[in-house]
């Protein structure tokens, strides 16, 4: 982890000739935007050193919380309840469907060791112009649906079963750790995870939990209120997933210079005890919906783990868990070992 003194020292160094003009401005009643269109080599250096950071420093508890660069300390802030718009498993492809990502049809980085964390990332992005979510008519047409409707998703396996399943004989833990714009509110996103009872059976689901009316429960942790950050920028962006057996799991989503995160008790589902595949994409917005990118867009995608190994992951195709796509091809998958192991992989149109 980089030192959270260096990047305070390179900010301050940065920001200290512009800091006569602010505190001027100030005393006028003036607020100021720190000046972003002036961004040095140090300066990118350091906001992606805080950027790496701030993803991994704990928030101090359960609850949403908002950080600044160049601060590493999170502030608390108010959590909103939000209703239970699915994120569903895959249906698995048609017949005659388009082999596009999602739906089943992705890569995932798969290790034998435990995940604590998972990092998702778009390291390069071009041509993408513009972007809109469509419902897909085979499975409903549901989802928030239009211009800039798209979710990034990080998703573990739905393979592994725990107590959460209260004995409940087939019953498998599904997780997922979510950014989506508009959700519910018309400007604003939401940061939060979905927890899934798979094949939890019977005629009713926990209390407090939802049915998808196939024997799955669901819930939604509290969201973090994020901007909505149009698809043409997600090069910008980050989402990170952490688990803490015994503590809390946290979604933190960096956009720039800000950094939204929501946590909640990993004793949902104990995912920290069987953690060990992640697919990480972006893809419709709820419902089985599809992310539909205009012709021409490529984007690369990264996942990344930290999981007490250097080891260099699987990359399995076909293996993805969410339910909702996008309109590009898989391109070829690579795996890398390192101090967080991770796979690359394009997706084109």
């Amino acid at each position: 982890m980089r030192s959270k003194l260096t990047i305070a020292l390179v900010a301050g160094l940065i920001g200290a000739a512009a800091l006569p003009a602010v505190c001027a401005a100030q005393s006028h009643g003036v607020s100021l935007q720190p000046p972003s269109e002036i961004v040095g080599p140090l300066e990118a250096q350091a906001r992606e050193s805080w950027r790496q950071d701030i993803a991994h420093i704990a928030t101090p508890a359960e609850g949403c919380f908002e950080a600044s660069y160049p601060s590493v300390i999170w502030r608390q802030v108010a959590c909103r309840q939000i209703t239970l718009h699915t994120h569903p498993l895959p249906h698995f492809h048609l017949p005659s469907a388009e082999e596009t990502a999602g739906n089943g049809n992705d890569y995932t980085l798969q290790t034998s060791s435990l995940i604590t964390q998972t990092v998702g990332t778009f390291p390069a992005v071009t041509g993408v112009t513009s972007e809109k979510g469509v419902g897909v008519a085979a499975y409903g047409g549901g989802g928030i649906l239009g211009t800039n409707e798209y979710s990034l998703q990080i998703n573990s396996s739905f393979s592994s079963t725990t107590s959460a399943c209260k004995g409940h004989s087939g019953c498998t833990v599904w997780q997922q750790f979510v950014y989506a714009p508009d959700y519910e509110v018309q400007g604003s996103a939401a940061v939060f995870m979905q927890y899934w009872l798979i094949g939890y059976g019977g005629t009713r689901c926990p209390s407090g939990w939802g049915s998808d009316g196939a024997g799955d429960c669901y819930k939604n942790s509290a969201a973090a209120t994020a901007p909505d950050v149009p698809a043409t920028q997600l090069a910008n962006v980050k989402l990170t997933g952490t688990v803490t057996s015994g503590g809390n799991d946290t979604v933190v989503f960096t956009n720039g210079s800000t950094a939204y995160s929501s946590s909640g008790k990993d004793s949902v589902l104990y995912l920290a005890t069987v953690w060990k595949e992640s697919e990480f994409n972006v893809v419709g917005n709820a419902g089985g919906s599809e992310a539909q990118f205009n012709s021409g867009s490529s984007i690369t995608v990264k996942v990344a783990v930290s999981d007490g190994s250097t080891s260099a992951p699987s990359c399995v195709a076909d293996s993805g868990t969410t339910g909702e796509s996008n309109n590009l091809n898989l391109g070829s998958c690579t795996a890398s070992s390192g101090s967080t192991p991770s796979i690359q992989f394009t997706e084109s149109n």
